[in-house]
This record gives structure tokens, sequence and C-alpha cells, in this order.
């Protein structure tokens, strides 16, 4: 038995349905009215918390697949984000994985964040696993923090720990500025992105990243280790984009404006966050994960990219504005 938590979340269910293939699962989800969980799973209900009882959930599993977390959230209006964060992601992560430890589960695996290691990285100087962590936000601080915190626990009680931290993850159903873009793309509205040639960003394909949570499961050599993930090409934002418009068969309407102009433009908003994202680079070094797996993507960035566009063009008119 596998017990997953944040199963109704964008990772978690795509997860659930290739775990449910494949084996007996058991799911948690919050105690939250209008979530479905998926027939005929076993499910348990709860909260992320320091004092959450997750014993009877526990019977049985050999592993738990920990996706549940407070996520990153562009306009935080908790009094303290760092402490709120800290709250579920690190003293809830630690609770749940004392108790699976206490229960004989075998193995533990958890899906932290790129933003671990940063937010950005150097031209030709990509991010690996095994380098000094370096977050820069609540979020990624208190992912940071509950990696100390289970690696400690590994070594406590021999439970295995393996941490997977990926970059921005596209596919079905994604939303927030990937959504953004398709729409924009999608409509025909030019966007002033065209010169952003120069900058690299990892991403994975939800495929991609499903493909390995479910290796990182059972793998002798996944013990104890920690990984990055991506789809094994790094893209400039102006290749993402025309990729991203060939696989909804929509020309990239991209406008050549420099991008020293869109970081001054976006620092006079307040928003330099956005030109980071936009303009600067992230790219992650999967080495580890290839050589000590034997792991490769199944699917490439346009595979991806066609997947994601094909599941929203067949969705209802609504659930695309």
């Amino acid at each position: 038995m596998i017990l997953v938590t944040g199963a109704t979340g964008f990772v978690g269910r795509a997860l659930c349905a290739a775990l449910i293939r494949s084996g007996s699962i058991r799911i948690a989800v919050r105690n939250t009215a209008g979530e479905s969980p998926a027939d005929g799973v076993d499910v348990v209900r709860g909260e992320l918390s320091a004092t959450a009882d997750w014993s009877a959930a526990m019977a049985g599993v050999v592993a738990v697949v920990h996706c549940a977390a407070r996520v990153h959230v562009m306009n935080d209006d908790a009094v303290d984000p760092l402490a709120e964060f800290r709250r579920i992601n690190v003293e809830g992560s630690l609770q749940l994985a004392r108790q699976a430890a206490a229960a004989g589960v075998r193995r533990f695996v958890f899906l932290s964040s790129i933003k671990v290691n940063g937010e950005q990285t150097d031209p030709g100087r990509p991010f690996t696993a095994d380098q000094a962590p370096g977050p820069l936000d609540p979020y990624g601080i208190s992912k940071m923090e509950a990696e100390a915190a289970l690696r400690a626990l590994a070594r406590e009680t021999g439970m295995a720990v393996v941490i997977i931290r990926p970059p921005l993850v596209y596919g079905p159903a994604v939303k927030g500025n990937f959504l953004a873009m398709m729409r924009a793309l999608w409509r025909g509205i030019p966007l002033p992105l065209g010169a952003v040639t120069a900058n690299r960003r990892s991403l994975v394909a939800l495929d991609n990243l499903v493909d390995l949570i479910v290796t990182c499961i059972a793998h002798p050599a996944a013990a104890n280790q920690t990984f990055l993930v991506s789809d094994a090409e790094d893209l400039s934002t102006a290749a993402l984009l025309r990729r991203m418009g060939q696989a909804l068969g929509r020309p990239a309407r991209l406008l050549p404006v420099p991008v020293g102009i869109l970081r001054l433009a976006a620092t006079l908003l307040g928003r330099p966050g956005i030109a980071q994202r936009l303009c600067g680079s992230l790219e992650v070094d999967i080495d580890k994960t290839r050589h000590l797996l034997g792991w490769s993507p199944p699917l490439s960035v346009d595979q991806g990219l066609q997947r994601t566009a094909a599941h929203w063009m067949t969705a209802p008119q609504s659930a695309r504005r």
C-alpha cells in the first residue's frame, strides 16, 4: 500500500492515476468540502499540522509520497508568511514522517522545490542536486528546512527518505502563468518577449515528474538521495513561447522589446520578480538522476507541450477563459 498526500492537487491527481494502474494506494485529502477523491480508492482525511494523528492512515503502508504543501503564492496575505509556511511544510511534514517511521513505513518520498536551490542560475552553471541550498523566499526556506528535518529523521529511524526538487511543472490542467501564456498565444495577443533569447529555463512535463516519482518509490539507489528533474532540454522564453504556439496551432506573435527595457518596466511597476522569471535563467542538471537511477524523461518538451495544449483545447469553452 502506498499513501499519497495532496492527492487532489495538480501533481497528486496525475500520480494517483499512474499508481492506481499498478497497485494499491491510499490517498490523503484535507477536511475540505467539495473535494472528490477517485472512486474506489481508500481515502483518509486530515490536515498537515504538528499534532495531526496519521496512525490509522499508516496501516499496511510501505511507502508515502508526500505531495501536499502550502504552495508558493504571489500575493501572500499572511501576517507572518514564513511562520505559516513552516507550520505546514516543516512541522506538518515532519509529523507525518515521524508517524510513518513509527509505523514501519520503509520509504518516504518528499516533493520539494527547485526554490531550495535558489531563484536563478548564471549562464552555463545549472543547479545541481547536492550543492549548498540558497532559498530566497519563505516557501523555499520552508522546503529547505523540511528537507533537513526529514534527513535527520531518516538517520534516526532508518526510514529511507527521497527528495525530488522539480522546477516549473506543466501539463494537462496546468494553471498559473503557464495557462496565462497559453491563453495569450491562442488569442493572438502580441507579447513583448521576442528578444528574450539568451536565457535558459528548465521545466518538467507532469508525466515526466510522475514517472520519476514512481521510480523513486522502489528504486534501491534512490534511498536517502536528492534528485533534480527536468525535460532534459532547456529553452529561452522566446523559444518556449514559439514551441507552445506550435503545439496550439497558433503563431507566437512576439515583439522584440530589448530585455533591458523589460526589466526597467517591471522595476518601475514594482514587479521585478516577473522580469526575472521571464528574462532570467534557471537551469537544472539532471545527470545525477540519470546516472544513479538510469532514468530519462519519457516525454520530450514538444510531446509535453502537445499533451498540455491538446487537453486545454478540448476543455469546455468556459474553462479556457
